[in-house]
């Protein structure tokens, strides 16, 4: 309720006229005046609003203003595309970023920590059109290896996917880093050491089972962020995802396509988080003890 307040309130106060933009700046009142009518936009914004909230209650998202599909139905159909794409770049995520900040913190004072340190504040600080562009042309057009844009088999999938995967696998890579360096002083880890535990077993057992929390949680949250599209990324790839969706009905002042996009994201940012805080219970024991208690 509250985000579809907030969204209508602020869509409302956008410039432009989504009757204006279906028909033309050159279009009589007359015509101007009928479409306004016949897509609601001519009631006061109270009404408006109460009209959508009455359609929503019943599953309905309404129809797009341009193309008088249904916008339910073209969310369902393009929101298998997104959650393929952003379960191909968490797939890369995840381990490169695990893996690079799980050895800088071993080596915090050596020269792999120094150069991670500097690659992930340049894959954080990269802007996501720029390294769309750049990877687009070296592996599209200069070798020829993919195709630049569209929806489609692995081919497709695999440049977009590389693209989110950067920032990503960097925001993990620094909260793997940080988490297992705390891990690493603490008193346990000697002693696992002094009794003589190999390497791998102290690794996975005791310093990473003990890192977890805060790496599940960077990624729940990217996850979540990727499932309400990534924009900018689908757009320049010509992927056919939520994302392309929602950017094309912000450019066209298609209302219903916006407020459904943004309903949707919120419930699946929601249910991910949810996932993400019942998976803190088992994978530590001791969040589930204190629930307990409590």
């Amino acid at each position: 309720m509250g985000v579809t307040i907030v969204v209508f309130a602020l869509l409302k106060t956008l410039p432009g006229d989504p009757a204006i933009s279906l028909v033309g700046e050159r279009a009589t009142p007359e015509t101007i005046a009928k479409i306004r009518t016949s897509i609601g936009a001519d009631k006061g914004i109270v009404e408006q609003y109460f009209g959508y909230l009455k359609l929503l209650m019943n599953g309905d998202f309404g129809r797009s203003y341009f193309t008088n599909r249904d916008v339910g139905s073209d969310i369902y159909a393009k929101f298998p595309n997104t959650l393929k794409l952003a379960l191909s770049a968490m797939l890369i995520a995840i381990p490169a970023g695990i893996l690079i900040g799980f050895l800088s913190a071993r080596n915090s004072q050596g020269i792999i920590a120094k150069t991670s340190d500097t690659l992930t504040l340049a894959c954080l600080s990269m802007p996501v059109f720029w390294s769309a562009i750049l990877i687009m042309l070296i592996f599209s057009l200069k070798l020829k290896l993919f195709p630049p844009s569209g929806t489609g088999n692995l081919n497709f999938l695999i440049l977009p996917a590389l693209v989110l995967a950067i920032p990503a696998s960097a925001t993990i890579a620094r909260v793997t880093k940080t988490s297992v360096a705390d891990i690493l002083r603490m008193p346990y880890i000697t002693t696992a050491k002094a009794k003589g535990l190999k390497a791998f077993k102290i690794n996975m057992v005791h310093v990473l089972k003990n890192a977890i929390i805060p790496i599940v949680t960077i990624i729940g949250l990217d996850f979540g962020s990727y499932l309400n599209g990534a924009v900018v990324t689908e757009t320049i790839f010509g992927w056919d995802g939520i994302g392309r969706f929602i950017m094309e009905g912000i450019l066209k002042r298609d209302y219903p396509v916006i407020m459904g996009c943004i309903v949707v994201g919120t419930a699946v940012f929601v249910v991910v988080n949810l996932i993400t805080d019942i998976a803190y219970h088992f994978l530590d024991p001791r969040i589930k003890l204190h629930a307990k208690d409590r």
